[in-house]
């Protein structure tokens, strides 16, 4: 039997390999006694598929995979649920180290660059994204979430919603001087449908801190305005989410839940908040999705990512409100 056409794209340009183990201290000089290590896909379009597939959807999840490391990703995605399309992009795919330090709780994040893309690199991923989301058909929601590898151009995202066009509904979830391009240089006939950001990034791109919902909507709304995107998404924490359009303002804030970890819970947001479009349900029954994916994300230790259960008990605990 032929397998269901996906319902979803994500896009990682800038993947990893998470290994993450545990020490006692970590000190200079000595060498550090590790636990036995814990490797998984990392990046977030591959975790914002993982998740996906975890409430039901169908996604597929293009990764730019190269060199071992990019095979041992690979066979990591094999039991997900997630159909993955491979890119080569000419080099070794990054591993990343996480160490807890068990006597204090403290984690310390090694981060590495990922190989370096040309511009031949880029615009080969997008003839792939666009071939993939040709697939899905008219209306295609694709994701891409997660940093941008060395020497890709910063306007990667305005050039991928370009040459998408109307036919597709493309979120960004991105960081760092791409997500300031987006901001700082919008571009007609170049914005994204939906643009997400946490908190931290809001406060950087308003220049101070955000207090309350309605500054991170006011924020939200002048970014519309300014033709950033078509729709904007600011996470708030346990205060959940706001959400603005050219005529819509809404706040989402989930119920009290008890908090393991919070890891992974924008990439489970965003997976909902996804599927939910996907499946052409309007801006308020998305983020209430996503808000509720999130909070069941917490609930889970480590880096598990949200359980199709929770997410759906915490559902109709969410609180939705409408201004503007």
């Amino acid at each position: 039997m032929a397998k269901s056409r996906p319902d979803l794209l994500t896009v990682t340009l800038n993947p990893a390999l998470d290994v993450s183990s545990a020490t006692e201290r970590v000190t200079p000089g000595p060498k550090l006694r590790l636990d036995r290590p814990l490797s998984e896909p990392g990046g977030g379009g591959l975790n914002v598929a993982r998740a996906a597939a975890k409430l039901g959807g169908r996604p597929c999840a293009i990764a730019a995979l190269g060199g071992p490391t990019g095979a041992r990703i690979a066979a990591l995605m094999a039991e997900s649920g997630v159909t993955l399309r491979a890119f080569d992009p000419g080099g070794e795919t990054r591993t990343n180290l996480a160490v807890t330090e068990t006597a204090t709780g403290q984690q310390y994040r090694l981060q590495m660059p990922g190989p370096d893309w040309t511009a031949e690199t880029g615009a080969a991923m997008i003839a792939l994204i666009e071939a993939e989301a040709a697939r899905i058909g008219d209306a295609a929601v694709i994701v891409l979430s997660g940093s941008q590898p060395p020497g890709l151009s910063d306007g990667f995202p305005q050039d991928l919603a370009a040459r998408l066009g109307p036919r597709c509904r493309l979120i960004v979830d991105t960081s760092g001087p791409a997500l300031q391009r987006l901001v700082a240089q919008p571009r007609e006939g170049a914005a994204p449908h939906v643009l997400r950001m946490d908190q931290a990034e809001s406060e950087g791109i308003a220049g101070g801190p955000l207090p309350d919902p309605a500054a991170s909507l006011d924020v939200a709304a002048a970014l519309v305005a300014r033709g950033v995107a078509d729709c904007v998404v600011i996470a708030r924490g346990a205060e959940g989410s706001v959400l603005a359009t050219g005529d819509t303002r809404l706040h989402c804030q989930p119920p009290v839940v008890p908090v393991v970890s919070k890891i992974g819970a924008g990439d489970s947001f965003t997976a909902a908040f996804a599927l939910a479009l996907a499946r052409n349900a309007g801006w308020a029954e998305a983020l209430i999705a996503g808000t509720a994916a999130a909070a069941a994300a917490v609930m889970t230790p480590g880096t598990e990512l949200c359980r199709a259960g929770d997410a759906s008990n915490i559902t109709p605990r969410c609180r939705l409100n409408a201004s503007g």
